[in-house]
Order: structure tokens, then sequence, then C-alpha cells
């Protein structure tokens, strides 16, 4: 990732975690959402990122960016696409799958599996960051499990009614597919209304993932993270 600052980027203080961000409809247009630069990934500073629709990403040796991009890409636990084939796949349960059993790896492994592609955003502070909001239980992952071995899961943040999806990895077949699928049903079983995707990717959009306006993306952030999601949440099944 190649970035070129631009003078409108609003620079944040890693001293001052309780620093608002700007507003999000200051995010460039080119790249697609680059807000603020700096700041620092303390778990005030994260969350309140997250509650306004913002994420950090950026590569070892880059400074810290933050993003907002429009469209953005979300599920609606109702939408959720289960194909023939994975459907085929949840019946024969040849998977297990776990929540909060193995966070560490999990995050572990999605960072292992951008470095086979373009390198990795999971840098180790970032590594550090999300594990203190697991350790927090804002931040949680689910597992799939074959034969004993960990073949894929994902990690991502909840806040209210509304879980933010970071990253995911798999190294079987559907492993991936079968993590999240489980998780959109219990995350609908637990009172969720959304689940943010970020940005577009097959994967996400052939499960149901759908586009919407970056405006009503934060409506929907004002109107479900500060309701909480029923006790049962993130609660050992």
């Amino acid at each position: 990732m190649v970035i070129a600052f631009h003078m409108q980027l609003t620079v944040l203080d890693p001293n001052n975690p309780e620093q608002d961000f700007p507003s999000t409809n200051k995010a460039l247009l080119e790249p697609d959402g680059l807000l603020a630069v700096g700041g620092c990934l303390s778990q005030t500073r994260l969350l309140n990122a997250y509650r306004h629709g913002i994420f950090p990403w950026y590569n070892p040796g880059e400074p810290i960016l933050w993003w907002s991009p429009d469209p953005r890409l979300v599920l609606f636990p109702d939408k959720l696409v289960i194909s023939r084939s994975l459907r085929r796949t949840l019946r024969k349960n040849s998977f297990i799958v776990t929540f909060d059993q193995a966070f560490d790896d999990v995050i572990a492994a999605c960072a292992n599996s951008r470095k086979d592609a373009t390198g990795t955003w999971i840098t180790t502070e970032i590594n550090a960051a999300y594990r203190q909001l697991h350790q927090a239980r804002f931040a949680h992952s689910v597992e799939t499990w074959l034969d004993g071995e960990l073949v894929g899961g994902l990690y991502g943040v909840a806040l209210g009614q509304v879980f933010f999806g970071e990253s995911m990895f798999h190294t079987k077949t559907d492993a991936s597919k079968v993590a999240f699928a489980t998780l959109v049903q219990q995350l609908k079983s637990w009172g969720y209304q959304l689940i943010d995707c970020q940005v577009h990717t097959g994967h996400l959009a052939s499960l149901g993932a759908e586009e919407i306006s970056r405006d009503y993306f934060t409506k929907l952030l004002n109107q479900h993270c500060n309701i909480p999601a029923r006790p049962s949440a993130w609660q050992p099944l």
C-alpha cells in the first residue's frame, strides 16, 4: 500500500486517545476512505473508531492509517446466503466450530495467511492491541476445527448489536465459510442487527454481504451500537 499523504488529512495525537476523529464525510475519495493518520491503538481509540465506522489498516513501516470507505460492505443477519455446497458441508458436521477458544491462534493465522499474498497489515502492534480488546471482551474469535486441528476462523469487534469483522483465514476448503455462517446464525440468535464486512470481496458477497452508503452505515451504527445484545451473547455455549 503506497500512500501519498494529503494536507487535508487529520494527524492524530498519539498521546491523546480521547481525541475526536474528523467527520467521516472528510475521508478521501482516493484512496477511498482514508480519513486520518497517526494516533495510537489504545482500547479507547479503537473503540471510538469502530463506534464511528472507522478502522485501522496499514502496512509495517507506515504510520497508523484510519479508514472509512464509501460504500461499505455489510451483512444483515437475515440475509445470509448459504449455497447448496456449503449447506451440504454444514450438514456433514465434519467441522467443529467454537467461539473465543483460540483468539491468539486465529489472529496469528490470519496474519500468516496475508503474508502469503501481498504482505500483512496485522502488524505486531495490531496483534497486541486486538489481544487486549479480546481480554476486555470486545474482540472475539470464531474457530473451525477438523480432527483437532485449527483449519479456519475469523475475528472481529463487537459493540452493542453490531459485529465488526476484521479478518478470516482457512487452510481447508469451506473452513472460513463454515465459521462465518455459524457466526451469523449465532449473532442473529443473540440479537445482533448488523455485521460490518468493510470492503467488497467476492467471498463475502457470495454469503449475502451487500454494499450500502457510508451515510446509511453511520445511521445504522447510531441506531444499534448503543443497544446491548442479549445477555447470552458470547457466553460459553
